[in-house]
């Protein structure tokens, strides 16, 4: 059974910092990026940043760039994000979700994130709640 378990959510006042995880089972994690997303309230969901687990290539979208970093513990099929410097902006339900990588999927993932399209992922979790006080 193919799981992702995001925990490590909560409430934060600004310019603080929450540290999630999520673990991921059931599929072989090297062949795949894992994607956080997030959805604000009242908004449709948008992707923050990816990696790859094989060789640890990440991606960030510009609004989190520098104060977010994705990690990847491949031992233990556990995928991180810490996110400092948080402001009422990044208040939403944070989703991990999984996408196999193929020759053109890093590149078609990327430019997802970058324009804020939909992407079909294969993965879901079923998100951990930050909300940002101000």
């Amino acid at each position: 059974e193919v799981q992702l378990v995001e925990s490590g959510g909560g409430l934060v006042q600004a310019g603080g910092s929450l540290r999630l995880s999520c673990a991921a089972s059931g599929f072989t994690f090297d062949d795949y990026a894992i994607v956080w997303t997030r959805q604000a309230p009242g908004k449709e969901r948008q992707g923050v940043s990816c990696i790859k687990s094989s060789d640890g290539a990440t991606y960030y979208i510009d609004s989190v760039k520098g104060r977010f970093t994705i990690s990847s513990d491949n031992a233990k099929n556990t995928v991180s994000l810490q996110m400092n410097r948080l402001n009422a902006e990044d208040t939403g339900v944070y989703y991990c979700a999984a996408v196999r990588l193929s020759i053109q999927t890093w590149d078609r993932l990327r430019r997802a994130l970058r324009e804020g399209w939909p992407y079909q992922y294969d993965y879901w979790g079923q998100g951990t709640p930050v909300t940002v006080s101000s």
